[in-house]
């Protein structure tokens, strides 16, 4: 469905992206992921043909975009950080607008439209004007624009930005309604639960290039990390924590009222002897921290998600 080979695009001095090479299959939703300036926008500049490159090449369903724009658009739904909306026409006008723009007209054109409010919740206010809608409410009709004319690969960008949670869960839950529907997404975002919600593969990208790619679960679990073990006891003592913390490997314990977290070296596999030295006590609980999408991403990019300068 998309491909993007060794794609560069230079802003004076500043490569914005750096060979990237990327690909997205027909089905998947694709999570891309990278610290503010990795160049999410800008690939996604260049995917919509919004800018140019300087080199390498990009496919969209199998073909240059160089050449095949306006045929490739037919197909293609974005749905950018920034509104794309009539503030002053009426939700179903604005639909009605970005359907004729893709050659939908009569009955046909109606039937989507009130498919799309219906979908969307925004069927009680179709004859009001997005200038009186709340942000979510905005958003969801963005993405209703994007989607009028059924496209095969939808594109969205930040689609949840400043909205309130009962709209970023509308949002979410219709992106995956689509994709279940056949539509292959491809999907930025800011907030890690959304991509581990809603992606089977996720790209991380940092410096303009991809330097991950995988399930969540297959880059959660591709760097070593330090071993953590959770345990909880009926009578905490400052005995066992000073004996927790003499096992071969413990690089530190930490003590909350009845909670004790331990933290081993990679691969000290320390579990079996902090349960044999808490054996004394009264164990009401043990467990291993499993590593996280955001553990990964921070191994990878040195970066917490929204660190960084204004994304490029």
């Amino acid at each position: 469905m998309l491909t993007m080979k060794s794609v560069v695009k230079r802003y004076g001095n500043h490569t914005a992206l750096d060979h990237l090479t990327l690909s997205l299959q027909k089905g998947e939703t694709l999570g891309l992921l990278g610290p503010n300036g990795a160049g999410k926008t800008t690939a996604i500049r260049a995917l919509t043909g919004l800018t140019g490159i300087d080199a390498g090449e990009i496919l969209l369903f199998g073909k240059p975009l160089k050449g095949n724009a306006n045929e490739i658009k037919n197909k293609l739904g974005v749905v950018p950080q920034d509104l794309a909306l009539y503030e002053t026409l009426s939700a179903r006008d604005n639909l009605e607008f970005f359907g004729k723009l893709y050659g939908i007209k009569g009955a046909e054109l109606r039937s989507r439209v009130d498919e799309i409010l219906e979908i969307l919740g925004l069927s009680d206010v179709a004859k009001k004007a997005p200038k009186k809608f709340s942000g979510g409410m905005k958003r969801r009709l963005n993405i209703g624009c994007a989607i009028i004319h059924k496209p095969k690969l939808l594109i969205l960008d930040e689609p949840t930005v400043g909205i309130d949670p009962q709209s970023r869960n509308h949002i979410l839950n219709f992106v995956s309604e689509i994709n279940n529907q056949g539509t292959t997404v491809l999907y930025t975002s800011h907030y890690m639960e959304e991509i581990e919600r809603l992606c089977s593969r996720v790209s991380i990208m940092d410096s303009g290039r991809v330097i991950a790619d995988g399930s969540v679960d297959e880059l959660a679990n591709s760097v070593i990390f330090e071993e953590v073990t959770i345990l909880e006891v009926k009578e905490p003592s400052p005995t066992l924590s000073d004996n927790l913390k003499k096992i071969q490997g413990v690089k530190s314990c930490e003590t909350e009222n009845r909670v004790f977290t331990i933290t081993s070296e990679p691969n000290s596999q320390n579990i079996a002897r902090i349960l044999e030295i808490s054996q004394p006590y009264t164990i009401l609980g043990v467990s291993a921290k499993r590593p996280t999408l955001e553990d990964a991403f921070l191994s990878l990019t040195g970066k917490k998600l929204r660190d960084g300068g204004d994304d490029v």
